[in-house]
């Protein structure tokens, strides 16, 4: 099966980001907002939705009681001071209209907390849920597409995609959502309790607000980002001078440093300088737009009272609805700015979900069944590039407790092999199968699941040693850890340290020698005890002391297993039952060690090689030892003339 092209899908999601609106996000977010399966969080999002209403409501009538209170105060409008009865001196009180004031605020912020802490469970299901989602979809995409992004890009993109719809929620279901609900029941109130030239004025003050913050904060988007680019810029450098210290010390570079984070600070200070000074012009054009409605309203209204239409608590009460309208638009330049980044990052993030899976299951898979482990490969073709084959017709086979050796110049494909047995790709033709299984056939989790790996760069994980071994077998006991490591000859290094098995092995396993760290990963893979076993060049980055202590440990592991060795030391093969010479992707030469010599040919030519470069290499510590003797003997027949002359 030939790889699909996926420079085309690279593009997909900074195509998508730009065409991207809030309707269409939040129509790819409304399955996980709700969610079909979660009765309770539907009904979450119906009750948050009841309480927006209400809370709004709530807005609509503090203008209103303040309204009531000004006029009793005045003796005026629909509230007298000297009432007909005690009844409606009471509902009618200034103090009682002033307190009712007081108390619908209170409860407008009430419904208003509680609708946003009824909703916060359904929006954080709806991050954890996609996120969930993407991750699991980015372990199910091929070695391929990882090769192809950075590792730090991609959880990039995971967090921001996981920010981003948190910010689509908060922003516009607790921001946006409520502001156009307010607006439309305020335009009501005003068409009822006044007329609709204030509708027409504060709709014309609204949309010319909007159209304002929207230019304006198109034009401060470059600038921040800028900003953004110059401040990454210094942190970058500081970084990486303070990383190489002892470079710049040994250099003597320390002013040309300080003179390049400088020169990187010197723009951050500019741009930064342009987006305050552009944040102070945006509000202040916000500021007049609001000013010039609010003071029309209030004119209007002023005409009104003197022309007895209407009353000094409706002045007070029209002040009071700009006013706050006038909160929640002010957020808007900030609303938008978040809102379409966090659209941006959300296309990102499903950017990555609709890519397809170049290695999937096909369908009606089974597990492998596994009866005595023999490996073949059949007339296998393979290529990353249409343009340049890798394989061309590889066939061989592993028998069942066999020990077969890959071996060949750099770019031979011999590292390729492993990767397709493990079906990290398919193949371009041929097959793979075990035990005459086709390993397109069966499910890849348990194809890996018989198959143990010692690679050649052990890449361990954050954590301690004990976690380290675990994860050979999840459900393996402390015991069980600690009889693989034995087994790893690595046991008694563990015990050594302070804290044993929970010793931190580091970001990368960096706290540990190479070594050591090729002992965990022989640990791990005895402790998965997998019938087929890939060793991929392990021991090529040792000296070669730990490689002969880790090619003893190696050959035990291997024992009574099948398995496939990619060599590049020709002396850590000699034993193998087959040696395959793989070069430019073809099968050159096979055989045992002795027959392969005996051929004369390229594993031969290898073999001379590389022993050549030992006897150069023993030849110069042997040198090295020799010029240390001598130096110390003369040291030693100085001494007595020295001692002599003190």
């Amino acid at each position: 099966m030939t790889a699909p092209d996926t420079s085309a899908d690279q593009n997909r999601p900074a195509r998508a980001a730009t065409s991207a609106s809030l309707t269409a996000t939040l129509v790819q977010l409304w399955p996980y907002i709700w969610p079909g399966e979660r009765a309770d969080l539907k009904m979450r999002v119906v009750w948050s939705m009841v309480l927006l209403v209400i809370a709004k409501a709530l807005t609509m009538i503090v203008p209103f009681t303040f309204k009531w209170a000004i006029d009793a105060l005045n003796g005026q409008g629909s509230a007298p001071v000297a009432p007909s009865s005690w009844a409606m001196w009471l509902f009618a009180s200034p103090v009682i209209l002033t307190l009712s004031y007081g108390i619908t605020r209170i409860l407008m912020a009430v419904f208003t907390q509680w609708r946003d802490g009824i909703f916060a469970k359904v929006a954080m299901h709806a991050v954890r849920k996609l996120a969930y989602l993407t991750f699991v979809h980015m372990h199910e995409l091929s070695l391929r597409f990882h090769l192809q992004r950075k590792t730090g890009g991609l959880t990039r993109v995971l967090e921001r995609g996981r920010t981003g719809i948190e910010t689509i929620v908060r922003l516009a279901v607790q921001q946006l959502a409520p502001t156009v609900v307010e607006l439309a029941m305020m335009m009501g109130v005003l068409l009822y309790q006044f007329d609709w030239r204030y509708v027409l004025v504060t709709v014309g003050t609204v949309l010319a607000y909007m159209w304002f913050t929207y230019v304006a904060t198109e034009w401060r988007i470059d600038i921040r980002r800028r900003m953004n680019e110059s401040d990454t810029e210094a942190n970058t450098k500081a970084i990486d001078s303070l990383l190489n210290y002892e470079t710049v010390k040994y250099f003597g570079a320390e002013t040309r440093e300080a003179q390049r984070y400088d020169v990187s600070m010197e723009r951050y200070e500019r741009a930064s300088v342009k987006t305050y000074t552009s944040l102070a012009w945006l509000n202040i054009g916000q500021a007049v737009i609001f000013a010039f409605g609010i003071t029309a309203t209030m004119v209007m209204c002023a005409i009104g009272i003197h022309n007895g239409t209407q009353s000094v608590g409706d002045f007070v009460m029209i002040n009071a609805m700009m006013i706050q309208l006038y909160q929640p638009l002010n957020f808007m330049g900030f609303v938008y700015r978040e809102i379409k980044q966090a659209i941006i990052d959300i296309e990102m993030m499903f950017g990555v979900l609709i890519r397809n899976p170049e290695v999937k299951d096909r369908p009606g898979a089974k597990p492998l069944q596994v009866t005595s482990g023999t490996v073949r490969f059949e007339d296998v073709h393979f290529h990353y590039d249409p343009d340049r084959e890798i394989l061309k017709g590889i066939t061989f086979e592993v028998p069942a407790g066999k020990t077969v050796a890959i071996v060949g110049p750099s770019g031979a494909g011999k590292s390729t092999i492993s990767r397709l047995l493990f079906r990290l790709y398919d193949l371009s033709s041929g097959r793979i199968t075990i035990d005459g299984q086709d390993i397109r056939d069966v499910q890849q989790t348990s194809l890996r699941a018989a198959i143990g790996m010692v690679p050649q760069d052990t890449v361990l994980f954050n954590d301690t040693i004990r976690y380290n071994i675990r994860y050979g077998r999840w459900d393996a006991s402390d015991a069980d850890v600690e009889a693989a490591a034995q087994m790893a000859q690595i046991d008694g290094f563990i015990r050594m340290s302070p804290y044993g098995y929970e010793t931190e092995v580091g970001e990368r396993g960096l706290k540990l020698s190479g070594g050591e760290k090729q002992r965990v990963a022989i640990a791990r893979t005895i402790l998965k005890g997998p019938p087929i076993l890939v060793l991929d060049e392990a021991t090529s980055a040792l000296d070669s002391h730990t490689e002969q202590e880790i090619q003893d440990e190696l050959e035990k592991v291997s024992r009574n297993r099948t398995s496939l060795v990619i060599a590049h030391r020709l002396s850590t093969i000699v034993s193998a039952d087959e040696i395959i010479v793989l070069e430019r992707g073809r099968i050159a030469e096979r055989g045992t060690h002795m027959q392969l010599l005996a051929a004369d040919g390229l594993y031969a030519s290898m073999w001379n090689r590389q022993r050549e470069a030992d006897e150069a290499r023993e030849k110069l510590a042997q040198f090295g030892n020799d010029e240390l003797a001598e130096k110390d003997g003369q040291a030693e027949d100085a001494s007595p003339a020295r001692d002599a002359a003190e």
